[in-house]
């Protein structure tokens, strides 16, 4: 790493792109407009020069990564041309970049084990009562994450059907990580789906599958939940590592649903899936671990911080109300792993922002610090189809 890249303290800032075109123009202007962020977020990143890179430069691990991407392109082309896009714009190799999006599949499938024994991870709170419909969600990440994070909010119009669910325009907000495709962190699309994503570590991962980004990236075309189900089972492939996806449909019929599906690395050729409902009167809390799923996990800080800040969310009553919640996200009593992670400036682990869905308002509120203490950085609008 060059000595001169340093991380700054947590900026009161976040960026926000419009863009319309090809999945490869949209990537492009991505790129583009934030190379910077980028290429610093490609120097200061642990995994990637510590371990992704070194593992990419043996022969097994190149192995690994050729045929993950090939099963990728043959799924998802559009999303490999946007990732193509993003590197072009930003000038940086496609490599590191996909190398991100495989997260810890090439050390586990190569070494046998999770190279980051962090208490990595995200907290989601859904609360699902008649005067209060949240979703709400404290994005966690290494600390080199913080302030290399940005809105995109795009509109991609193809010529023809795209990939293996044909899928010919999608619209939608995502926050996005530096570098990364949209749809992993939180996120909605003009269906008027609203979704966040927690980390699952399973002990075991897949070569040659769907690394979850993708899966998750394809999740913004989702119309209705049954699509969404089918596009996390992944039919044919399978997801190669897990996680757990807390949603709702602003315009489903009938009562309101939350839903947290936990997805489990596919042993065969679909992903492993369990699916809770909330309906009224009713929440969810879901950190980084499996609460219902038999996957076996890695051992470590990111189970040890789940247990904790479950405990944490079970000290609370039920939460009913948006302030409920924000007690809940901003809370900072626990000994060790905190719900917001922000003890001091030597933290690994940091909350970089959290975001609360409304979805009677129809809003989507972005914190780029504690949420008990400071008003909101930004309320969008959600815009949804008629």
């Amino acid at each position: 790493m060059s000595p001169s890249i340093k991380n700054i303290p947590r900026r009161q800032a976040i960026p926000i792109l419009y863009t319309r075109g090809t999945h490869y123009d949209v990537g492009y202007d991505v790129g583009r407009t934030f190379a910077a962020i980028i290429k610093n977020f490609l120097q200061l990143s642990g995994p990637l020069n510590d371990t992704y890179l070194p593992l990419y430069n043996t022969d097994e691990g190149r192995k690994v990564y050729n045929e993950t991407l090939e099963s990728v392109k043959k799924s998802f082309p559009q999303y490999i041309r946007e990732m193509e896009g993003t590197a072009d714009g930003a000038q940086v190799e496609f490599h590191k970049l996909f190398l991100l999006h495989m997260d810890e599949i090439l050390p586990v499938a190569v070494e046998g084990k999770n190279s980051i024994n962090q208490p990595i991870g995200c907290s989601t709170v859904c609360v699902n009562e008649p005067d209060c419909e949240i979703l709400a969600h404290t994005e966690d990440a290494l600390s080199e994450v913080l302030n290399h994070y940005y809105f995109v909010s795009a509109h991609i119009v193809s010529d023809s059907p795209q990939g293996k669910y044909n899928v010919t325009e999608e619209r939608f907000t995502s926050l996005c990580y530096a570098g990364h495709l949209p749809g992993y962190t939180m996120n909605y699309n003009h269906h008027g789906l609203v979704f966040s994503i927690n980390t699952l570590s399973a002990s075991k991962l897949y070569s040659g599958k769907t690394p979850r980004h993708f899966i998750t990236r394809a999740l913004l075309s989702a119309e209705n939940f049954a699509q969404a189900q089918l596009i996390l089972r992944d039919n044919g492939v399978g997801a190669a590592d897990g996680c757990s996806v807390n949603m709702t449909f602003l315009k489903q019929d009938g009562d309101r649903l939350f839903h947290n599906a936990e997805m489990g690395p596919a042993e065969r050729d679909q992903s492993q899936l369990n699916i809770l409902t909330a309906s009224p009167g009713e929440h969810i809390v879901h950190a980084n671990m499996y609460l219902r799923l038999p996957v076996p996990e890695v051992n470590g800080l990111i189970i040890d911080s789940s247990v904790e800040r479950m405990k944490t969310f079970k000290s609370f009553n039920a939460p009913k109300t948006l302030n409920d919640v924000i007690r809940m996200l901003g809370d900072q009593s626990a000994k060790e792993h905190t719900v917001f992670r922000e003890k001091d400036a030597k933290d690994i682990i940091k909350t970089v922002c959290v975001g609360i869905f409304d979805c009677r308002k129809r809003t989507w509120s972005l914190y780029s610090d504690n949420p008990k203490f400071n008003a909101p950085l930004v309320v969008m609008p959600l815009v949804i189809k008629d």
